[in-house]
């Protein structure tokens, strides 16, 4: 097992997720489960393996030429972090299984859940800041598929959105940092980043890349500015809040903090942007958490004020303070988790969360009040708790970093270490008392097995709490020495270092919290209070409301006023900027339209004559007579043809007359549904002037458009070609490619990435028109058999199409239709065979196989051939790029870079040595996709006329009339 399993693993779990059936609630979570556990395992395995300080590496070849890699870089920080999101996982799986309800989609929880975790894996293993920024990505789109996994809900909708319009802002905004970064150190390698401090910090772009760095930590962590969005994603399911709102998607941007702190850290600019950011969130999330009415709104804002501090600890830069950074990140994630957890069993148990009229649960549910109640006092921060040490550490270092003479940092600390202290006895009190008015529901304590991952992490916030030497210290050590490395300070996490100042403060804030609780209990009726006083009217969430109305009304602006319906005036604007181009290169370049070295040919210049008259006369024609500039189009397909014959592209020559022949014949079947355009029988009074200037302008511009592009090709094109690649292909293409067709393995081989591509896009444009071609309903007036064929003496205008060509007028031709489909096959075969050696391939075997398909449509009609072959174009489809992917992955499963090509040399009896490249096989992808797309797009057309005998009902005299 590898470190790309630890990716690979969760996102192939949420593929399988994503199929099961929807009452398969308990394969759903223990397929998920399976999961994290295993990568709990085998990241636990690779600790106990490594030694103290050493980094494991996993590199897969992309893009060697360029110096591109997918990188696994796993070192002390890495597995604190991927122990986090495994073992946090897995614990939120076994409690969403108990949690949520067997009416919502468990499937799609759990694709969405194990998807997600998988990306968060990604941002902390990765080796590579670009990389790292993909990932960074796939937690916001994630995320935003978990929060708003509820979407009936109109407030699931509104924080999803909210959520990842600002997250995935972030990331635009850490992505053009990381760019700077890679720019300023002339790698993207994590490695080479964090080894370059000293180029870094003294670069002229180093405060632009830091700011934008910070841009995009802030945004993920939910750091004053950016600090809304965590309250609104509260709408997401309990067991997405305990998971990304404790442990994981709001501790990413901490982490990009802490893995980029020997890069960035230690300059005025870092401590005054990340240190002010971190004070101001600590201090207004405290506070605001005091007057939530919501028991999760208040841990959300206690989520922000934690992470806060821990941006604070970061921002101030000392050693000590990245180890109590740490050492809170720990610590915050099991107690809220926890809390998280015990809130959605009270929602679950109970039916609501609204603190004002819950009272006296301890009654009801005494263990899970217990579990809350401890939980409770590790986020207040009360001793032999695991959140005591690390706020004690936090008080420490404000101390020494204000000094003698400057308090402010530990009076902010202090007030932080009071309002903890406050909210958290105003969510103890919801277990107290006596009840006001009935619940929605009767409480009770859950399910046994519901409940385990709580006490289990209340647990270790107890043993953590007691014993931190023994229990945290060498799984902390392990990320403090990844970050700091030689600069690791000497530490000592104990529960007593005798009196000192910072155990004063930790006592002086628990009781004056538990003071100014009981004083705004009783004064201020806290229970009741709807908003936080002094600051309820700075709402972010108001502020990133009217930024988007601003932008819609911005957008709606433009459009009224620059933008069109009318596809006339956008041509136009298109052919101005077009015909601009050519202008300003031929005035740049004087010499670009030089004479061509090659002697003119008189049966060329007349082969282009005819192909540029069928094209004029096909324009002329297509308004009223469709199937004559149908015709004169493929006539200038054939000139086309005949120019890639004439310069000695026989591969594309065949590929293009393949082509023609499909999309005319495609093209065909369409018009045969598109109502007459009639020409007017009336005399046409003469236009006026206004129309006509606009004819003669649209003229003008259609000849200039015309021209300047055909002497910007040609220009082009008698240019003399300086060195180019096609030298190393033809060379290459026997040797390393094992075919001497160069375009051929050119496609499957050296671009096949590309061509994997292109047939991805292939695919995605059939769908669509099939999609849009079953929602198509002919015109009345095209239903009718045409006028032509509508002969009432001829015979065969009363047979369908199957009866004509099985015993009508055309059974003699419908016979050689027959015996042509295998011959057509046969013919695809060779082509395809010949293909890595000879003009041929994947590509037109596929079109030439459809042109068999679409003979027997045109000939029998859809019935009759839908009725002998079952065609089913989606498996082919699906299996073309199944194929395609596979032989790619085959390669990467070998040690080699996604589709490299290797070819096998065979013995079979009679036959002798054969020659077999693993590019035949992606060939045959290339192949099954085409004669997918052709044949999705025949059955859709073909269906019209089916559809076409289902005539309107005749309209009722009775109801016209009412």
């Amino acid at each position: 097992m590898t470190l790309s399993a630890l990716i690979i693993a969760p996102f192939i779990g949420s593929l399988v997720a994503a199929c099961l059936p929807a009452n398969a609630r308990n394969r759903e979570a223990w397929l998920a489960g399976a999961i994290a556990l295993a990568g709990l395992l085998f990241t636990g395995w690779l600790f106990m393996q490594a030694d103290p300080g050493e980094v494991l590496y996993e590199r897969i070849a992309w893009v060697p030429a360029l110096g591109l890699e997918f990188v696994l870089r796993l070192d002390g920080l890495a597995w604190v972090f991927a122990m986090l999101v495994q073992g946090i996982g897995l614990l939120v799986v076994l409690y969403a299984r108990y949690y949520m309800s067997p009416a919502d989609p468990v499937p799609r929880f759990f694709a969405f859940l194990l998807a997600f975790m998988g990306s968060m894996l990604g941002v902390v293993l990765s080796g590579n800041l670009v990389q790292l920024v993909v990932f960074w990505e796939l937690t916001s789109l994630t995320s935003f598929l978990l929060i708003g996994y509820w979407h009936h809900r109109a407030d699931a909708r509104r924080g999803a959105r909210m959520a990842f319009t600002v997250t995935a802002t972030g990331g635009l905004c850490l992505l053009a940092g990381v760019l700077l970064l890679g720019h300023m150190v002339g790698s993207y390698d994590l490695d080479a980043v964090l080894a370059a401090r000293e180029l870094i910090i003294t670069h002229e772009l180093y405060l632009p890349a830091l700011i934008l760095i910070a841009l995009g930590a802030l945004t993920k962590s939910a750091q004053f500015p950016f600090h809304f969005w965590l309250p609104h994603a509260m709408a997401a399911p309990t067991p997405v809040s305990s998971y990304l709102h404790s442990a994981t998607m709001v501790k990413a941007g901490v982490f990009l903090l802490m893995r980029l702190w020997p890069a960035l850290a230690g300059t005025e600019a870092w401590t005054w942007i990340i240190a002010g950011a971190g004070t101001c969130t600590l201090l207004l999330g405290a506070f605001a958490a005091i007057f939530q009415r919501d028991m999760k709104g208040l841990l959300a804002y206690s989520t922000i004020s934690h992470l806060g501090l821990i941006t604070t600890l970061l921002g101030i830069g000392t050693p000590l303070a990245v180890v109590a950074a740490l050492f809170h990140t720990l610590n915050h994630a099991t107690f809220k988790a926890s809390l998280f957890m015990a809130v959605g069993i009270i929602d679950h148990e109970t039916g609501t969360r609204d603190m004002r009229i819950l009272r006296g649960l301890y009654r009801q549910m005494p263990y899970t009040a217990t579990l809350a109640i401890v939980a409770s006092g590790a986020m207040a921060g009360v001793p032999l708790l695991n959140g005591f040490l690390s706020k004690e550490m936090f008080f420490a270092e404000t101390l020494l970093v204000g000094g003698d003479s400057n308090w402010w940092m530990s009076y902010a600390a202090l007030a932080v270490g009071v309002f903890g202290v406050i909210y958290s006895l105003r969510f103890i009190a919801v277990f107290f008392g006596k009840p006001d008015q009935p619940l929605p529901r009767e409480p009770h304590e859950p399910p046994r097995w519901m409940r385990f991952p709580v006490e289990l992490l209340v647990l270790t916030c107890l043993v953590v709490g007691v014993v931190p030497a023994i229990s945290i210290e060498p799984i902390l050590h392990q990320g403090v020495v990844a970050i700091l490395g030689e600069a690791t300070p000497q530490y000592d996490l104990a529960v007593w270092h005798g009196f000192n100042l910072p155990l004063l403060m930790s006592f002086l804030a628990l009781v004056l919290g538990a003071w100014s609780y009981q004083l705004l209990r009783r004064r201020f009726n806290l229970r009741q209070r709807e908003q936080a006083p002094l600051i309820h009217r700075l709402s972010g969430a108001q502020a990133y409301e009217n930024t988007m109305l601003a932008i819609s009304r911005a957008a709606d602006f433009m459009l009224r006023h620059l933008g069109t319906r009318r596809l006339q005036p956008q041509l136009l604007a298109m052919t101005l900027a077009l015909l601009l181009v050519p202008a300003l290169l031929v005035g740049m370049l004087p010499g670009l339209l030089a004479p061509s070295p090659h002697p003119a040919d008189a049966f060329f210049i007349m082969l282009w004559i005819a192909g540029g008259a069928c094209a004029l006369a096909a324009a002329w024609q297509a308004k009223y007579q469709r199937l004559a500039a149908l015709a004169l189009a493929g006539g200038t397909g054939i000139v086309t043809c005949l120019t890639f014959l004439w310069l000695s592209a026989p591969d594309l020559a065949l590929t293009q007359l393949m082509v023609e022949t499909v999309t005319t014949i495609l093209i065909l079947l369409g018009l045969r549904w598109l109502p007459p355009r009639l020409r007017d029988a009336s005399p046409a009074a003469a236009p006026p002037w206004s129309v006509r200037l606009r004819r003669s302008r649209d003229m003008l511009l259609a000849l200039g458009g015309g021209l300047g592009l055909a002497l910007l090709s040609y220009a082009v094109m008698v240019r003399p070609m300086p060195d180019s690649i096609a030298s190393f292909f033809l060379e290459k293409a026997r040797s390393e490619g094992g075919g001497s067709n160069a375009v051929n393995v050119l496609l499957v081989d050296f671009r096949g990435f590309d061509t994997m591509g292109e047939i991805t896009v292939l695919c995605i444009v059939a769908l669509t028109v099939y999609a849009l071609l079953r929602r198509f309903r002919p015109a009345a007036e095209s239903i009718a058999i045409p006028a032509q064929q509508a002969n009432p003496v001829d015979a065969a205008t009363r047979q369908p199409p199957a009866e004509q060509a099985n015993s009508g007028y055309l059974q003699v031709a419908g016979i050689y239709m027959r015996l042509l489909l295998p011959f057509m096959g046969i013919t695809a075969a060779y082509f395809f065979l010949r293909g890595h050696n000879l003009p041929g391939g994947g590509f037109v075997a596929g079109l030439i196989f459809s042109v068999a398909i679409i003979v027997q449509y045109m000939l029998a009609g859809a019935t009759w051939v839908e009725d002998r072959l079952h065609l089913r174009p989606h498996r082919w489809l699906g299996y073309g790029l199944s194929i395609a992917c596979a032989t790619g992955l085959g390669a990467w499963a070998f040690g080699y870079p996604f589709l490299t090509s290797h070819t096998a040399h065979v013995e079979l009896p009679l036959l002798g040595e054969l020659h077999l490249p693993s590019a035949f096989f992606f060939d045959l992808g290339v192949f099954a996709t085409v004669v997918g797309c052709t044949m999705l797009i025949l059955v859709a057309l073909a269906h019209q006329s089916t559809r076409s005998h289902r005539l309107p009902e005749k309209a009722d005299p009775a109801r016209e009339a009412r």
